[in-house]
């Protein structure tokens, strides 16, 4: 798992993941290596400060989800999930709000720019621009 998250809270990690983009359920052990790498290169260029803040809002999630609902994010069903990310997208403090559009991003990134998922997804951008085409 990336530096940035403790292996007992790789799996909380992977369920937000679930939660942000749901085709991550889904995912390869290679899939997911692949994503939690591309997210640790990103943070390795920042502050070890931010890295920690990261890991300790989603330990701050998964102890909401448990107050909440009397269990943890990995065990949470989707709906129930989905429901508590959009409270703290929603909440009047703008660090919450951060931190779900940062997480939201880095698994995003993480995702979305693997070479199978692009693939997948039809995606066929070109250097080029429209040139291509016409």
């Amino acid at each position: 798992m990336a530096s940035f998250i403790s292996p007992a809270l790789a799996p909380t990690f992977r369920a937000l993941a679930a939660a942000f983009v749901p085709e991550t359920a889904h995912a390869t052990d290679e899939q997911w290596l692949v994503l939690e790498e591309t997210v640790a290169r990103a943070l390795a260029a920042r502050p070890v400060a931010l890295q920690k803040q990261i890991a300790l809002f989603v330990r701050v999630l998964d102890l909401s989800a448990r107050m909440r609902y009397g269990r943890g994010l990995t065990t949470l069903d989707p709906t129930r999930r989905t429901a508590l990310l959009e409270w703290f997208a929603r909440s009047p403090l703008l660090r919450f709000r951060r931190g779900i559009w940062g997480l939201r991003t880095l698994v995003m990134m993480g995702w979305y720019t693997q070479l199978g998922v692009i693939a997948a997804l039809g995606y066929r951008a070109d250097a080029r621009g429209w040139e291509v085409a016409r």
